[in-house]
């Protein structure tokens, strides 16, 4: 990747998360994958780190690095586990709208919280009847006096068990779909907020991910975050931040799962041979490694157009969709690569194929990625 140069600061904190994988990851993540259990402690770790606001700027207590370099750290993470991955990046999702539309008195909740306090954050917007299609959101911010009071259902949550802070897409007007929508910070331990669900996933299984319950939450004025009717706004934000980082992670998934792959056909004898001399076995590995490095530039061509300020919904959208349909394939490859003992869990490549189906769904499936690009495409 020539065209990507880090300063000494980036360079520092890539080579940190990279440390950070090797000793406090690895040598306990595949007891919290079986149980389906959120390791708390390693996560804290890494948040005492600053992992958690690598690209935010340091007069408001982020790292200060660039987008570009924040997907690298990203990419390294998840080569060791998508989960305590996505626990930091979904925190940088869930307060990039903040950061970028909210008040002075938001961002500094913000640093408290999150960036001193070392905290997660929860970008809330899906619900039972409302993934894709954001503007059926029937969770509900009803104005009363000064103030408004939420009710509803988010589902899918990710950090939703830990979380200090929520960006909450409510419906402020119904009749209006989306663009009735309106985000609201809330904070942890507000009344009537809590933890509902803890989902049981096939793969993916050290992220917290569970259902909230707004019952009743009250909330000021002044916990809009953008203003009101501007919530799909402050979503389609969060997500086109977002979509970088998942490529990222997806990236470095995806090399983790080759790089198991070539070590493996290496070794593995058939008819008095390494399975690597044959050349059906070197097409496929030529086939992945061309898929990652794909993905790879498309996603921190995004990184460097948010970093110089461009617009990069489509451009997100391509990237987001390319690397995670690329980790699907490639996870998928290196088990065929494996034979019988890729489908075992006492080797590596079960929990890369578990753990990367999701992220063709998850902050907007592949399918919508598509539409996205196609009504570009067709001026819509």
């Amino acid at each position: 990747m020539a065209f990507h140069l880090y300063t000494e600061e980036e360079q520092d904190m890539i080579a940190l998360a990279k440390q950070f994988g090797e000793q406090s990851i690895d040598p306990v993540i595949a007891e919290f994958d079986e149980k389906g259990e959120f390791p708390a402690a390693v996560v804290d770790t890494g948040l005492e780190m600053g992992l958690q606001s690598l690209n935010f700027p340091e007069e408001w207590g982020g790292a200060g690095l660039s987008t570009k370099a924040a997907c690298v750290a990203f990419e390294e993470l998840a080569k060791h586990d998508m989960g305590v991955a996505c626990a930091y990046s979904v925190t940088g999702t869930a307060i990039a709208p903040v950061m970028k539309y909210g008040t002075d008195a938001q961002r500094a909740v913000v640093r408290q919280k999150i960036f001193e306090e070392g905290g997660l954050a929860s970008f809330c917007l899906t619900e039972p009847g409302a993934g894709s299609d954001s503007g059926a959101a029937r969770t509900t911010a009803v104005k009363k006096g000064d103030g408004y009071v939420l009710n509803g259902n988010k589902v899918f949550i990710t950090n939703g068990g830990y979380a200090k802070l929520f960006l909450v897409i409510a419906s402020t007007d119904r009749s209006k779909g989306s663009k009735g929508l309106t985000a609201f910070l809330v904070e942890r331990g507000t009344k009537g907020l809590s933890v509902g669900k803890e989902e049981n996933k096939c793969g993916f299984r050290t992220s917290n991910t569970v259902e909230l319950v707004f019952d009743n939450v009250e909330v000021p004025a002044e916990a809009i975050v953008g203003g009101e009717g501007n919530g799909f706004k402050m979503a389609m934000y969060a997500l086109d931040h977002g979509r970088p980082y998942i490529g990222a992670e997806a990236v470095g998934l995806a090399q983790r799962a080759l790089a198991e792959a070539v070590k493996y056909v290496q070794q593995r004898q058939q008819f008095g041979k390494p399975i690597a001399a044959n050349q059906g076995i070197q097409w496929m590995l030529a086939d992945m490694e061309m898929q990652v490095e794909a993905a790879r530039c498309l996603t921190y061509h995004v990184a460097e157009l948010i970093d110089q300020g461009q617009s990069v919904t489509v451009n997100g959208s391509i990237a987001k969709c390319v690397a995670t349909d690329t980790a699907m394939k490639v996870c998928t490859d290196a088990v065929q690569l494996f034979g019988g003992y890729g489908y075992m869990k006492e080797y590596p490549v079960e929990k890369l194929f578990r753990d990367a189906k999701i992220f063709q769904i998850v902050e907007g499936t592949n399918q919508i990625q598509r539409i996205v690009v196609a009504r570009s495409l067709l001026g819509k």
